[in-house]
């Protein structure tokens, strides 16, 4: 007789209660979500039978194919009554040859053509016919799309290229000890007063990427957006790369590049809203304005002027998990940050909401379709790429997002830390220098979540734009334009470029998983970001990065350039830096002195404005240390006040003998920090 099989017990707590009990009150909810999730994970899978990664293959159907013998054209356009193919080919108008049919039984159309019918470079649109009204469109799933320099018009663009580009690296895996990101605009990245293209950005941006010892950029605005200043957050083709950029081509060719040199690079992607434009965009593909967007209420963004997609669909969902799969592999993206995810999560899209407690994440008002899909779309890039990043833009404070599935999370490999940043801005503009507190800087840049892996930095490239002030701006301002020549600094100067120093020194020295730094914000680029709009005269004098600032040795820019590659150098010296505990030597308010290590680092930093110390203490293991990077060096713009090749030896103390602990004494500078390195 078979032996009977052992009941399975279900665990007391999921995962997300077990690491923190103060969450009990909410398991039910937690659980809700998990389940509908896997609900809706079994239902798209029938049931394991498939994979999410067939489920999400949406782009290999849809859209525009070459195919031997041909070409195939499909859409989902469930409330049209006609589609036709209209372009240069046809002269823009409606010919019965180009004019697609209804797939029975779908709200899918059809075209097949013969292969002289299309050729690599035109272009086309569709022309849609629905009850009451028709109008131009472009392909919800077309992968290519360019605006006419004259008419601003945008179309999409038959790409098929004779030579299909053939990337060199292949089986690229990212390194994550730590996550080292450069967050980068291709159109912004160029010196010269115009948009950017992917080829210069290769050969001229990503070069001080690799040098300065960042091991991923984060790439801005790649999804095709009618207006360049929307910063690509107004997206309206999904799955086409901006052509204002060059070709699909060249962009491959900059990823592979950046793999070659141990480079990862992941995707700004936005799925949190999209443009509400028709012509261009999904706001009224074929008569239906909510055919990809919620109705009624939640059809709008009150605070965006964009639309909200309906995650409950599934054929949204097919699209949106499609278009993750198609830019990990058509494009070898290694993954994506997501833009918006607060957003998402809530009805309220969180707006005027304050989130002090843990009851605010579980009062109803949250999008349970949304986050099913976010869930869903972690376990699909996965199982794409295992070795995929997923980080959630998210200033909520959601528990869960970067925790594992398994445990009832969203399965984001990392956070935002996005409380940082609010943080240095807040302190910089409301306390003056003597009451910047040790004790509460390192608690903020601590403050995460146990369970859940977050990406640190210092500003956001919000700050950067209009209406807003970076850190060196803050600190400085206008005596960047008069007192930032090395001949002539000045106090005010002085001040910023330490404090710029010890900021982020601060703040990569207590990761628990990457750190970010936005273009230029490294060697504290000045002035703020102004796309070209009406209101400046179309001008791209302030949509740029300045290298020449940096690269001008008579300037104090590349003192802060120089620092910020020694300190990543610093960091990238211990394996593992992220994971190391953060041990908390000392801290005295009064003083305005903090004190930790991790591993063999010890990180010493005097926030004080006027008071220097000397033999200052710390009670650290025994043993030698010698200094591995100092925000008062010369070398940085510094005063040099300290002898840095002085090796330090810790002071013998009985009553620590047990504890293998000995007194280290520092010669500490006013406003500095030293890292030390135990030998």
């Amino acid at each position: 007789m078979a032996a009977k099989k052992k009941e399975e017990v279900q665990p007391k707590h999921i995962g997300l209660v077990q690491n923190d009990s103060w969450l009990e009150p909410f398991e039910d909810a937690i659980r809700g979500r998990h389940e509908h999730a896997v609900w809706k994970l079994n239902q798209l899978t029938r049931n394991g039978k498939t994979s999410l990664k067939d489920f999400a293959s949406g782009h290999l159907y849809f859209g525009l194919h070459k195919q031997l013998r041909g070409w195939v054209f499909r859409e989902w356009a469930p409330n049209a009554t006609e589609i036709y193919l209209i372009g240069d080919f046809n002269d823009w108008k409606e010919d019965e040859k180009y004019k697609c049919k209804r797939i029975a039984g779908t709200g899918n159309w059809e075209l097949k053509l013969r292969e002289r019918d299309l050729k690599h470079g035109q272009l086309y649109k569709m022309k849609v016919k629905w009850d009451g009204g028709e109008g131009e469109r472009i392909p919800a799933w077309c992968t290519r799309v360019v605006q006419d320099e004259t008419t601003n018009i945008f179309s999409a663009q038959v790409w098929n290229p004779a030579k299909k580009y053939d990337f060199k690296k292949k089986n690229f895996k990212p390194k994550k000890s730590p996550l080292l990101i450069y967050e980068c605009h291709v159109g912004m990245g160029q010196d010269a007063e115009k948009v950017g293209s992917y080829n210069e950005f290769r050969e001229n941006v990503l070069p001080r990427v690799i040098k300065d010892g960042y091991n991923c950029i984060q790439v801005m605005a790649i999804q095709e957006h009618p207006y360049y200043g929307s910063f690509g957050y107004h997206v309206s083709s999904f799955f086409a790369p901006s052509s204002r950029f060059g070709t699909p081509e060249e962009l491959k060719q900059l990823i592979d590049e950046a793999h070659k040199n141990g480079v990862a690079v992941i995707m700004d992607i936005v799925h949190s809203h999209a443009v509400k434009n028709e012509v261009e965009g999904l706001g009224n593909l074929a008569g239906d304005p909510n055919q990809f967007f919620y109705p009624g209420d939640r059809h709008e963004h009150p605070a965006w002027d964009s639309l909200c997609f309906d995650y409950g669909k599934d054929e949204v969902m097919h699209f949106l998990l499609s278009n993750c799969r198609y830019w990990l592999e058509e494009y070898q993206f290694d993954g994506f940050r997501f833009d918006g995810v607060t957003s998402m999560l809530y009805y309220s899209h969180g707006l005027g909401e304050a989130f002090c407690g843990y009851p605010d994440y579980f009062n109803g008002h949250e999008d349970d379709n949304a986050i099913c899909y976010l869930t869903l779309a972690n376990k699909l890039i996965h199982e794409v790429n295992p070795n995929a990043i997923t980080i959630a833009e998210e200033v909520s404070g959601m528990p869960g997002l970067a925790a594992r599935f398994e445990d009832g999370g969203y399965g984001f490999d990392y956070r935002m830390a996005m409380n940082i940043p609010d943080y240095w801005i807040k302190t910089i503009k409301e306390q003056p220098d003597e009451n910047w507190k040790p004790s509460s800087i390192f608690w903020e840049v601590k403050n995460r979540r146990p369970d859940e892996k977050t990406i640190s930095y210092c500003e956001s490239h919000d700050q950067a734009l209009v209406g807003d002030k970076t850190i060196i701006f803050r600190l400085i301002d206008a005596d960047m334009y008069w007192h930032f020549a090395k001949k002539d600094v000045n106090g005010v100067a002085e001040r910023g470029i330490a404090l710029h120093k010890m900021i982020r020194l601060v703040t990569l020295g207590t990761i628990n998983g990457g750190y970010l730094n936005f273009m230029g914000n490294e060697f504290g680029h000045p002035e703020w970001i102004d796309f070209p709009r009406e209101g400046n005269g179309w001008s791209y004098k302030y949509a740029r990065r300045q290298w020449s600032l940096v690269d001008n040795k008579d300037l104090c820019y590349h003192w802060l350039g120089d620092f910020d590659r020694e300190m990543i150098k610093v960091v990238k010296s211990v394996r593992n830096f992220q994971d190391k505990p953060v041990v908390e030597i000392w801290h005295n308010d009064g003083d305005q002195i903090l004190a930790f290590m991790r591993g063999d680092l010890l990180f010493v930093f005097n926030f004080s404005p006027t008071q220097s110390f000397t033999d200052y203490g710390f009670l650290v293991p025994t043993g030698s240390y010698d200094v591995v990077l100092n925000t008062d060096s010369k070398d940085f713009g510094g005063f040099g006040f300290a002898d840095d090749t002085v090796t330090h030896f810790t002071n013998y103390d009985p009553l620590y003998v047990n504890d293998r602990k000995e007194w280290l004494k520092l010669y500490i500078p006013a406003r500095s920090a030293v890292v030390l390195k135990k030998n």
